[in-house]
C-alpha cells in the first residue's frame, strides 16, 4: 500500500533497521492508524507513566538552562568547543544545565557543566539505533516518547539556548517561542546562537514579519548572538530569570514515596 512506502524505504536505507526493534513502533502505530478504544487507553498510560517518570527524577531541581543543539558536532567542532564554554559559564552562575542528554552538543553543555564542577542532568530519547547518555551527566532519565521528552525539556527550565542543528533542534526552538508568542509560557530568555549557521532562518524570520505573518514583536522573542558573554549576561539579567532565583521554591522529599535519593547531589 502507498502509505507503506516511507516506512519500506527508511527500511532500505539502514540495513539493521528492524521491525522488531525495541521500542516496537509505538507511536508510528498511534499516529498511523486508528486503534481500539482499549490500545488507545493503554497508550495513553504509557504516556502518564512516562510523565510521572519525568516528573520524580527532576521534581527537585531549580534553576535549570536547557541547551539545545546537534547530536553529530564532535569534540573539535567550533559550535561544540563554544558550547562547552558557554555552559561552564552558566554553570559557574549556580545554573543546572539540562539537555537532551546525547552526544555531540548535548555532550558539550553537560560537559561544560562538570568542567567547573557544576551541576549536570538530561533527559535521554529511546530511539531504534539506542542513543546512550554522555558520561557528562549527575543525573538522567530516558524517557520513550519524543512529545514527553521535549515537555520536560521546557518544563525545569526558566532559560533555553538554542544551538546549530537539525530537524530536533528547530523543532525545539519553535516549540519554545510558539508557547512564549502564545502565552502558554512566561517570556523566558530564549538565545538563538550562531550567526552564520542560522542566518537563512533569521532572514526567514525577518520574511515573515514583512508577510504579516508574525508581528514584528514576535523576532524579539529571542536573542540571535554570536557572542557567548552577551548570550549569558542576556540570560542571568533577565527579569524572570532573576524572579525565578529569588523566589525559588523548595518541596520537602517525602520519605514514604522514597524521594530522599532523588534530591540533588
Amino acid at each position: 500500500m502507498f502509505y507503506a512506502f516511507p516506512f519500506l524505504a527508511a527500511k532500505n536505507m539502514d540495513k539493521n533497521f528492524s521491525p522488531a526493534d525495541h521500542l516496537n513502533f509505538e507511536e508510528y502505530e498511534f499516529i498511523e492508524k486508528k486503534q481500539s478504544r482499549w490500545k488507545e487507553f493503554l497508550f495513553l498510560i504509557k504516556v502518564v507513566i512516562e510523565f510521572i517518570k519525568g516528573f520524580r527524577t527532576f521534581h527537585f531541581i531549580n534553576h535549570c538552562v536547557t541547551i539545545f543543539g546537534s547530536a553529530r558536532f564532535d569534540e573539535n567542532n567550533q559550535y561544540y568547543q563554544a558550547t562547552r564554554l558557554m555552559a561552564a559559564k552558566l554553570a559557574q552562575n549556580e545554573f543546572t544545565i539540562m539537555t537532551g542528554g546525547g552526544p555531540g552538543i548535548m555532550e558539550a553543555a553537560n560537559r561544560g557543566a562538570k568542567d567547573v564542577g557544576g551541576y549536570s542532568i538530561g533527559c535521554n530519547i529511546q530511539l531504534p539505533h539506542e542513543q546512550k547518555p554522555n558520561p557528562y551527566l549527575d543525573k538522567w532519565v530516558t524517557i520513550r516518547y519524543f512529545f514527553v521528552r521535549k515537555m520536560l525539556l521546557i518544563k525545569y527550565s526558566s532559560a533555553f539556548v538554542v544551538m546549530p542543528g537539525g530537524y530536533g533542534t528547530l523543532d525545539e526552538f519553535f516549540e519554545s517561542i510558539t508557547l512564549v508568542q502564545t502565552q502558554k509560557m512566561p517570556p523566558f530568555p530564549i538565545v538563538l546562537f550562531g550567526k552564520e549557521y542560522h542566518q537563512h532562518l533569521y532572514q526567514h524570520i525577518q520574511n515573515m514579519i514583512q508577510q504579516g505573518t508574525i508581528s514584528p514583536n514576535d523576532a524579539k522573542l529571542f536573542l540571535f548572538t554570536d557572542d557567548i558573554d552577551e548570550a549569558v549576561n542576556f540570560i542571568l539579567h533577565h527579569p524572570l530569570v532573576i524572579q525565578r532565583k529569588l523566589h525559588k521554591i523548595k518541596y520537602a522529599p517525602k520519605w514514604w514515596m522514597g524521594e530522599k535519593d532523588l534530591l540533588r547531589g
